[in-house]
């Protein structure tokens, strides 16, 4: 378990320039599914056939991570930038980045010795990148405009926990392909048949799963999430969303979705019936995949499911890795277990 999660969140893959995580996924379920295909907008599908293939389940993870793009090259060799989902401009100043994941750069901050005003927030208008160019024309010979770039982070575990960027979602990704590597090591097929849908542009939007699901036409999805956790030792419990430690988190609603009664109750049904810890998110902000399949087709039902990771959409995310493995065992009993199928199918 966990074989994926470090390669999976060192690479590079903001929105729409997923094809390194693309890739490398694809390497990793050669000749252990049945069939792997990419649509026109660049959502990966990998087929499991099932014991039965009346119906349809479609997991989801996206493959995107937040970051940013460049939007203009400096007459002095440094860059500005625009990010590429929601990330804070306060968690930046400082941070290491690598433009196309290959060229080091760092981003301004004045030190406090020459502005005693802490109450600023940089404004991406004034951030400006530095990556060791003298001049525009210089600059412009290694960097394009609408460029890539991500935090440099690599990743980091001790004991029970583990940090990185873009745990949101390569933690659902790797989850993906942890269940694919057990249907495939143990020579078992799932009771019906399972699309993994490794999804493109869920941090711009939702853009990818509608598209991969309008060709799946799963009768019903999981969608697996890396959540914000909220538990920051500078707040009060009553403004935590999830906590660190506590199980899977189990989502009854967010922004543009109420779950499906049935498939939460399954959920929850399951997770107590193989004893795993786990918890609701008791924040209803952000929203998921699951939104846009709600509005695909006629309609597909979904349940939410995520590991709770604190200081998400950051350079520096923690985890929890009891809670990765627990999440990994619901998902897989979910699928294996004719009991939550049954309630939902």
């Amino acid at each position: 378990m966990r074989t994926y999660l470090k390669d999976l969140t060192e690479l590079p893959g903001i929105s729409s320039r997923e094809e390194k995580v693309r890739q490398y996924i694809k390497s990793k379920v050669e000749n252990k599914v049945d069939e792997t295909y990419e649509d026109n907008l660049g959502n990966l599908i990998c087929f499991l056939k099932g014991k039965d293939s009346s119906k349809k389940i479609m997991i989801d993870a996206h493959m995107d991570e937040v970051g940013f793009m460049i939007t203009k090259i400096n007459d002095d060799g440094t860059f500005g930038i625009s990010p590429v989902g929601g990330v804070d401009p306060r968690v930046i100043k400082s941070q290491r980045f690598k433009i196309e994941g290959e060229i080091p750069a760092i981003v301004n901050s004045t030190p406090i010795h020459l502005d005693k005003d802490t109450s600023k927030v940089i404004k991406y208008e004034n951030i400006k990148v530095y990556a060791g160019f003298s001049s525009k024309e210089e600059a412009s010979k290694k960097v394009r405009l609408g460029d890539m770039v991500i935090f440099d982070t690599n990743y980091y575990e001790e004991e029970n926990f583990a940090v990185s960027k873009a745990f949101d979602d390569r933690v659902g990704c790797s989850i993906m392909l942890d269940i694919i590597d057990f249907f495939y090591n143990s020579n078992e097929r799932p009771v019906y048949d399972i699309y993994f849908n490794f999804a493109t542009q869920e941090e711009v939007g939702l853009r990818g799963t509608g598209v991969a699901a309008s060709r799946v036409k799963p009768d019903v999805a999981i969608v697996l999430e890396g959540t914000t956790a909220g538990d920051n030792p500078e707040n009060t419990p009553d403004k935590w969303a999830t906590h660190l430690g506590n199980g899977p988190v189990i989502t009854f609603m967010h922004s543009g979705l109420v779950i499906k009664k049935e498939i939460f109750d399954a959920i929850v049904e399951t997770a107590k019936k193989i004893n795993i810890p786990f918890q609701y998110k008791m924040r209803t902000a952000g929203g998921t995949d699951a939104a846009q399949l709600a509005k695909t087709l006629y309609g597909i039902p979904a349940g939410v499911i995520s590991v709770p990771c604190r200081y998400i959409h950051s350079p520096q995310s923690i985890m929890n890795l009891k809670d990765y493995e627990n999440t990994f065992e619901l998902v897989r009993n979910l699928i294996i277990d004719t009991y939550f199928l049954s309630k939902v199918l």
